[in-house]
């Protein structure tokens, strides 16, 4: 995928996030997420965040005593405090923009729209199909060591197939599945199992933990 159409699919995903969200009950906003410690508002609230300035970023760093999770958490959670009639409305006017956070390339985004769909949608209930291309090009940026998520460390032994892409990685017995359900394995969310399958598969316990 070339710089445009990352962009076309990041917008495209903020613009379903937002009607995902307009359409969510109070019990669903409260619903804990895939994420670790947060809910479906603190994954919405994050998501809202992305056009974060480094100034902004930097004060927030130095509140969080200079850990970059902390920081992640600490900056969702404050957000968390606006309606929810405000995330999907942050999300449409991200639309069309092309400003990210410092330090970072224009595939962290999409990472972020995709995988947090995810968060959302997988305990929800709410089927939510991930757009191949899209989803590789995350792949290829997650894989093989970005940070935080260092996947073939932590995914050392086992041979990744995408069941619905070309695309392959790691050395050892096979896990294979949908291109989608290793993006989740990636990142570390152990809902990704419940879609994947092959003889590498009860190595993989233990080995996940999810993070914002």
């Amino acid at each position: 995928m070339d710089r445009d159409e990352v962009w076309h699919a990041i917008d495209a995903e903020r613009l379903s996030l937002a009607g995902l969200f307009e359409d969510l009950s109070p019990a669903e906003w409260e619903t804990r997420s895939l994420c670790a410690g947060w809910r479906v508002r603190e994954v919405a609230a994050h998501l809202t965040l992305a056009h974060t300035g480094p100034g902004t970023a930097l004060v927030a760093m130095l509140r969080a005593g200079g850990s970059f999770n902390r920081m992640i958490r600490d900056t969702a959670l404050r957000q968390a405090a606006l309606p929810v009639e405000r995330y999907p409305q942050l999300l449409r006017a991200m639309v069309g923009s092309r400003r990210k956070a410092p330090g970072i390339s224009d595939l962290e985004p999409l990472i972020d729209v995709l995988v947090h769909g995810q968060d959302v949608a997988v305990p929800l209930g709410r089927p939510r199909p991930m757009p191949v291309e899209p989803t590789v090009a995350a792949v290829r940026r997650v894989w093989p060591n970005l940070y935080p998520f260092r996947a073939e460390r932590r995914l050392r032994g086992v041979r990744l197939v995408a069941t619905d892409h070309p695309w392959t990685a790691g050395q050892g017995p096979v896990v294979e599945g949908p291109i989608g359900a290793l993006l989740l394995l990636l990142t570390g969310r152990s809902a990704a199992l419940a879609q994947l399958s092959g003889p590498g598969l009860p190595s993989l316990e233990g080995r996940l933990a999810p993070s914002p």
